[in-house]
């Protein structure tokens, strides 16, 4: 089955407002920036986002963050980003913080269907109490709080239940992929972008490489094509556009 739509925009025209999102990307390295465009230029909205971070600079999520159109993110890193702890802290975007691995394993199970699952990270905490701040009123107090999970005793160790993660569509970005959507990424874009992958329903992948089926060898697949639905080739500027953080020398 061939998968490959000819434009990014082709690709996310069916992305309703409210849709939920995993978008793969770990900090600036893997970000499906070409099909997040595509939803901005679009102006698609209200969107409820599951992503390692929100983005940085101005690439990215950011740039939905930027124009109003994230309502909802989970994801367990603000990081530098101003506008997003300013959206934050004013009440204007919803933010259910999890702690990394439990994101990440919150995706994959959601991807693999399994419903939840118990985990140790978080255990004493707010994130298993209950009473993380999930929205602001804007004046310093809180509008919406998490809900306390079950704690269960395993052996003497208490595990936290955790739910895992299924979204309406996922972005991801991948180094190769072939028409039938077996992916290949590269170092540290491998973190996050199968993962969402795994989650969504309808997956896009903007992939810089597009080969031909059967040139990938299938012991190199990092995401098999079952799960993606949609692949986007990149032009060679596309590819080689991809932005650092911050930029450091040694003397």
């Amino acid at each position: 089955m061939d998968k490959v739509v000819p434009t990014a925009a082709e690709a996310v025209a069916d992305v309703p407002d409210g849709a939920s999102l995993a978008v793969g990307g770990f900090g600036l390295s893997g970000v499906p920036t070409v099909l997040i465009d595509a939803l901005h230029e679009r102006g698609t909205g209200r969107l409820g986002v599951v992503s390692n971070n929100c983005g940085a600079l101005d690439s990215g999520l950011a740039k939905l963050l930027a124009a109003g159109r994230i309502a909802r993110v989970t994801g367990s890193y603000i990081g530098a980003n101003r506008e997003f702890a300013r959206q934050y802290l004013a009440g204007e975007v919803e933010v259910e913080m999890i702690p990394q691995g439990t994101l990440a394993e919150r995706l994959r199970a959601g991807g693999s269907g399994i419903p939840a699952f118990y985990t140790p990270a978080g255990v004493g905490t707010q994130v298993a109490d209950g009473g993380l701040p999930w929205r602001y009123d804007g004046k310093g107090g809180i509008a919406l709080a998490s809900p306390p999970k079950e704690v269960r005793d395993f052996d003497g160790t208490e595990y936290v239940l955790e739910r895992g993660i299924r979204t309406d569509f996922a972005l991801v970005r991948a180094a190769r992929g072939d028409r039938h959507g077996n992916l290949v990424f590269n170092k540290s874009s491998r973190n996050f972008n199968p993962l969402a992958a795994m989650a969504g329903r309808i997956t896009i992948a903007e992939v810089e490489e597009l080969v031909e089926t059967g040139e990938i060898d299938p012991d190199a697949v990092h995401l098999p094509g079952i799960f993606v639905q949609r692949v986007v080739a990149l032009t060679p500027e596309q590819a080689a556009d991809k932005r650092i953080e911050k930029r450091t020398v040694s003397g």
